[in-house]
């Protein structure tokens, strides 16, 4: 089990080190590195775990960041708005995976069922993605370039000490 929970929890590590490294879409010139656009893939972990994970650590990190207070107010709307929209699209998909193991467990299967509730899931995952990128553009949006600069350190930190953490043997 503490193997699993350390692949999910590096997992979404490396997806919060990738996001936050990733050029600014908002960039005065509107591009990033060599003028390509931010472009990023959300990785979830295996799950749906964390949340938005920037915005998170922004705020548990508030004093190093030197974040003002209407910051801190800022990343709690975005912070809220996040997690009243996900709330119930989590539960959605929960739904969905227990009628998937329900369908699965007849005998014979009804794939064509099977398939459909697939790629229902996938549409409510497809959304949670999203949402989560949002937030976390919406997150990063509030903070100047050195406190996303910071940001970036902090991440990069931690998943360095995570990393060791789960190198060394048990």
């Amino acid at each position: 089990m503490n193997k699993i929970t350390g692949l999910i929890l590096g997992g979404a590590a490396l997806a919060t080190v990738a996001l936050v490294s990733a050029p600014m879409a908002a960039a005065p010139d509107g591009g990033g590195r060599g003028g390509r656009h931010f472009a990023y893939r959300a990785h979830m972990g295996g799950g749906f775990g964390g949340g938005a994970p920037l915005v998170n650590i922004a705020l548990k990190h508030k004093s190093e960041l030197n974040l003002a207070t209407d910051q801190v107010a800022n990343l709690e709307k975005v912070k809220s708005h996040y997690e009243s929209q996900v709330t119930p699209l989590r539960q959605q998909v929960q739904t969905i995976e227990k009628e998937i193991a329900s369908l699965s467990q007849q005998s014979p299967a009804n794939l064509i069922q099977i398939k459909s509730k697939l790629q229902e899931a996938e549409k409510v995952r497809t959304e949670l993605r999203y949402l989560q990128l949002e937030a976390m553009e919406n997150g990063r949006s509030v903070l100047t370039t050195q406190q996303r600069d910071q940001l970036k350190t902090l991440v990069r930190s931690r998943h360095e000490n995570f990393r060791k953490t789960q190198e060394q043997p048990s």
